[in-house]
């Protein structure tokens, strides 16, 4: 049992960190020799809220209009995004597809999959970052190894908050090397693969648009931000993917008969 196409997407993942460690990603290390790989440079607000919005709906943010998780104190949901997301297109197309984990929305949202995330996608413990890891990838394998799918995609979140607290410290490569090993469990299950983040990291104030405040509500300092600079696998896709509204055409494109 396997998905016909398999995205991975990985929240805030950058080739800032891969290749300086490669030789500590034997996962990664083996996809960049077998796979087509780049950097893809954002045109859009590097905030992950509208940019897996506008991956997996096609469309810029002002077209979407989610540019929030929460607005006026209130969570935003999947009601609140008046978009059709490809899994919304194929499913009415009558393909096989399951989404696990897809952070545009807290918690992060699930298509035809019962689960819930350690920490609700917000985690800001070693354990609900670790139980997510764990959990996320347990349950992904477990449908990939049961079922017959045409397109499976999942979204590991936690790197993200790893990274803000932090970045440029030794355990910001532990998770990424927890990473590594849980696509290595997953890609064999896809038959073509995208793997992708939804924008890049770097140090504070390096970035060309700043999208947090220095400081945490609860007066933590922030280590690192957003960078314009994503990071991009593929293998067997023919679409070229130049921005992140490409990966919705691409993955139609794979469907379009």
């Amino acid at each position: 049992m396997s998905a016909k196409l398999l995205v991975i997407g990985i929240d805030a993942a950058t080739w800032t960190v891969i290749d300086k460690n490669i030789d500590s990603l034997p996962t990664f290390k083996k996809l960049k020799k077998e796979a087509k790989n780049k950097a893809l440079i954002l045109d859009q607000k590097p905030y992950s809220a509208p940019c897996w919005t506008s991956m997996f709906t096609g469309l810029k943010e002002e077209e979407h209009k989610h540019h929030e998780f929460v607005v006026d104190n209130i969570l935003q949901t999947r009601e609140d995004i008046n978009a059709n997301f490809i899994w919304d297109i194929l499913t009415r197309r009558k393909k096989k597809v399951k989404a696990l984990n897809i952070p545009f929305i807290v918690p992060p949202y699930n298509f035809n999959i019962d689960f819930k995330v350690p920490g609700a996608g917000v985690g800001t413990t070693t354990k609900e970052w670790n139980g997510e890891i764990k959990e996320v990838t347990k349950k992904s394998v477990e449908i990939l190894r049961k079922e017959d799918l045409d397109l499976f995609i999942v979204c590991y979140t936690i790197l993200d908050k790893i990274q803000h607290l932090h970045w440029g410290e030794e355990i910001v490569l532990e998770y990424y090397k927890k990473i590594d090993s849980a696509i290595r469990e997953l890609t064999p299950h896809g038959e073509k693969l995208i793997i992708i983040s939804d924008h890049g990291f770097c140090s504070f104030g390096e970035a060309r648009v700043q999208t947090l405040p220095r400081k945490t509500k609860t007066g933590k300092e922030l280590k690192g931000d957003h960078h314009e600079e994503a990071i991009l696998i593929t293998k067997g896709i023919n679409t070229n993917i130049n921005n992140l509204r490409d990966v919705f055409k691409a993955i139609k494109n794979e469907f379009r008969n």
